[in-house]
Parts: structure tokens; C-alpha cells; sequence
């Protein structure tokens, strides 16, 4: 029956081609997953690169139909040319599609391959899903993986300067180390040292470059979306007033735990402006939208004494009516190099336009966390080291594994480590 569909849709696809019906992405898509049903790989992957030559960008998707057959046939060569593709065509594979390709090279003892893949998934996921930490964990327990070593034995000063060059928290020389790989999971201390091998990780932030072309990239995006200038008129009171230690995002901290009444709550962003300001001895940038300002409590005498003391400081930037206050309290962040207080998570639309390149690690290391106690506001700092796959320059591994949001839980890491160098 299913060959049946699929011969038919190849059918309709062919008689298109012969009119001149120009296919669209959905055309594809529709013959992709027939392929699938059939476990044809080969057909899909060639729809792919049919779209390619009908000038129609793939997108990851276009890819899973050939991607998930050649994982079911366990056919890493094929798998692989898949992941090269996608790559010399812009598309940058997720956490599922490496998963995929992790699990066909270690069951095919394909060393080098497991190595790269580590690496591009050190630099696309944070800390990384139960699922995946499984498959290579699996991986360094097999016996194959205890006989794997690089193509050259570089020495401790190669290592490091590598190490250093890249930033630190990874070399890129190939395994180091000989013999079987100990394997475990382990938490580490509040300073970054694994209670399991005593190694410790390391602070990896995005440079003093990159922090300029992060902002300048911000600041595109806003006025793409931004009206009447407004935001251009932000960066002006910025340039004049600025920097800042420290920005707070206003509404998030004002409409913590308000989940009943839904007003924000002026007593409790007075509590943490003042605080941030007792323990810096500066004024911090609070950044609100007008409306919070107009309506509801933002209408009350003590909110409007608090607003008018915020501006007479300078340390009050209200975002116009029509804007979107998130562009601006990012933008000064980065821009001022400052910590940021607020508990956004920061995965809604206009934070994914921004992609992958500098915003998960800027974020780490600024955004400080908070809650409200009744003896006042506690903040968690940014930690000492970087949540994020580490490889040491002894040539061990360290990979985070999400553990959600919850700050106050320990977060669980995979330790491997094996014989000296």
C-alpha cells in the first residue's frame, strides 16, 4: 500500500516538473516522509538535495526523514553524509540530530567522529539532556573507546597553549590519555572543582570583541522592530548616562510571585534596586515599559514618587509606548558589559532571532538570579566556572546534564577521566 502512495506522489511530483508547477518546501516535505515510510534514505536525502537545485533552502527538518532511516539501518557513512550536507549548507544540527550521530559512530568504533561530535555538541547545547549524556556514557565505557587515542601525543605546554588560544574549557588535540576510561557522575563544589577527580573547570565568557559585535547585533534587530526611532533615542540617553554596573529588568522583578493579584509591585523592585545600590554603592539601570508606569499600581502616589526619585538619578529608562522593553534592558546590559538581575529565562521569539553564536554564554556569565525573602532579596551570581562541556587539558571530559531551572539544586555532571599522559 505504502509504495503505492509513494509511486504516486513521485508521479504528481514528475507531472509537476513536466508544467512547470514550481514544488515548494511542503511539496518536498510531503515526499520526504513517504521516503521514510519506504526506509528509502536514499530518496530522501535526494529530495533534499532536489529542493537545493530547485533553490530552496533546506531546513533542519527537511532533513530528518534521511537522517532518522540511515539511524534505523545503523548506517553511520550514510548518516554522516547526511551531517556534512546540512552543514555546507547552513543548517546546523541539534541536540536530537547529534544524539543520532553519537550513537551510529560509537557502535561503529568510530573514534575521530565521536571526538568531533563531542565538540559540536560542546558548542550547541549548555548542559545536555539525560538521553544523550546515556549514549556517551555508553561510549566511553565500551572497551573500544579505552583503546582509542589521537593521531599524536602532544606535550603539556602544546596542550595548554591550544587550551588558551581556544579560551579555555576544550584543546581540540584529540584523546588524550591511555587505557580504560573511569566513568561516573559526580556534582561539583560552589568553586567548579569536581568532587569526584579534583579537577577544576573553568570561567569561558565571550571576548571584548564579540561583546561589541553582540550589541551591534541587538541593536539591529530593535530598530528593525522598534518605532519612531525610539530605540535609537534609547542609545543616545545610554551613550550620555551610562555605563552601568548593573541593569534590572523592572516588570520581571516587580511581578515576582505577584501570580494572584497580577500588579506589579513597586515595594518589592524598591527592595532590590536598593539593595543591588547598598551593595555596589552605584545606581543600577531599571529599564520598565510606560505601560507599567500608567496603569494599575503604576498610578499609585508611591509609585509615582518612586519613578520620578528613579529619574531624577538617571537610573530610570521607560521604554515608549509601541516598544518592547526586553531590547532595551539586553541592549544596556551588553553594551555596559553589566550584570543583569532578572529570572527570564529569555527563550521567547525575539531571544531566538539572536541564535547561538555569543547570547547562551553572555547570559551565563551576567544574569544574576534572585528571590524574595521576607528579610529581604537574596541573589545567585553567576557561577565561578562555565556550565558547559569541559575538556581538560589532562584529557579528561566533564559534561553538564539539564537538570531544568532550578537553581537550587545541584546540578549532575558526567565525570570521565583515564591513565596519565
Amino acid at each position: 500500500m505504502m509504495d503505492g502512495f509513494l509511486r504516486k506522489g513521485l508521479e504528481i511530483f514528475e507531472q509537476m516538473q513536466a508544467e512547470n508547477v514550481a514544488p515548494n518546501e511542503a511539496t518536498f516535505t510531503a515526499l520526504a516522509r513517504l521516503s521514510v515510510a519506504k526506509r528509502d534514505g536514499d530518496l530522501a536525502f535526494e529530495i533534499v538535495k532536489a529542493m537545493i537545485a530547485a533553490k530552496i533552502p533546506p531546513k533542519l527538518r527537511c532533513y530528518g526523514p534521511a537522517l532518522y532511516v540511515y539511524f534505523k539501518r545503523n548506517d553511520a557513512e550514510k548518516a554522516f553524509e547526511v551531517y556534512n550536507h546540512m552543514l555546507v549548507h547552513g543548517v546546523q544540527p541539534e541536540e536530537a540530530e547529534l544524539e543520532v550521530l553519537l550513537h551510529l559512530s560509537s557502535k561503529a568504533c568510530l573514534g575521530d567522529r565521536v571526538y568531533l561530535l563531542l565538540h559540536h555538541l560542546r558548542e550547541t547545547v549548555r548542559d545536555v539532556s539525560q538521553s544523550t549524556v546515556s549514549v556517551i556514557e555508553r561510549w566511553f565505557k565500551s572497551d573500544f573507546a579505552g583503546r582509542v587515542t589521537g593521531n599524536s601525543l602532544p606535550g603539556d605546554f602544546d596542550v595548554r597553549c591550544s587550551s588558551l588560544a581556544k579560551g579555555g574549557g576544550w584543546h581540540g588535540l584529540g584523546w588524550l590519555g591511555q587505557g580504560i576510561w573511569n566513568v561516573g557522575y559526580t556534582s561539583l563544589t560552589a568553586e567548579g572543582v569536581c568532587c569526584r577527580c579534583n579537577e577544576q573547570m573553568v570561567t569561558i565568557d565571550i571576548t571584548p570583541e564579540d561583546t561589541d559585535v553582540f550589541a551591534k547585533c541587538i541593536a539591529s534587530l530593535a530598530f528593525k522592530r522598534e518605532s519612531n526611532n525610539s530605540f535609537g533615542i534609547f542609545k543616545d540617553w545610554l551613550d550620555r548616562n551610562g555605563p552601568f554596573e548593573t541593569v534590572v529588568d523592572g516588570a520581571n522583578v516587580g511581578f515576582y510571585n505577584q501570580r494572584f493579584n497580577g500588579e506589579l509591585n513597586f515595594a518589592q523592585l524598591e527592595t532590590v534596586v536598593a539593595d543591588v545600590q547598598r551593595r555596589s554603592g552605584k545606581w543600577p539601570l531599571i529599564v520598565l515599559h510606560v505601560g507599567r508606569t500608567m496603569k494599575g499600581s503604576g498610578r499609585s502616589s508611591y509609585a509615582q514618587q518612586l519613578l520620578r526619585h528613579w529619574s531624577n538619578a538617571k537610573a530610570l529608562y521607560i521604554a515608549p509606548a509601541g516598544s518592547n522593553d526586553d531590547w532595551y534592558w539586553l541592549y544596556a546590559a551588553v553594551k555596559c558589559k553589566s550584570l543583569l538581575v532578572s529570572n527570564d529565562e529569555m527563550r521567547d521569539h525575539i531571544f531566538q532571532l539572536l541564535g547561538r553564536e555569543f547570547f547562551p554564554t553572555w547570559k551565563e556569565r551576567h544574569q544574576v538570579r534572585f528571590h524574595v525573602t521576607k528579610h529581604g532579596p537574596v541573589f545567585h551570581m553567576p557561577p565561578p566556572y562555565s556550565i558547559i562541556i569541559q575538556e581538560t587539558e589532562r584529557g579528561s571530559w566533564h559534561i553538564p546534564v539539564s537538570g531544568g531551572d532550578d537553581i537550587s539544586s545541584p546540578r549532575k555532571w558526567l565525570c570521565v577521566t583515564r591513565g596519565s599522559r
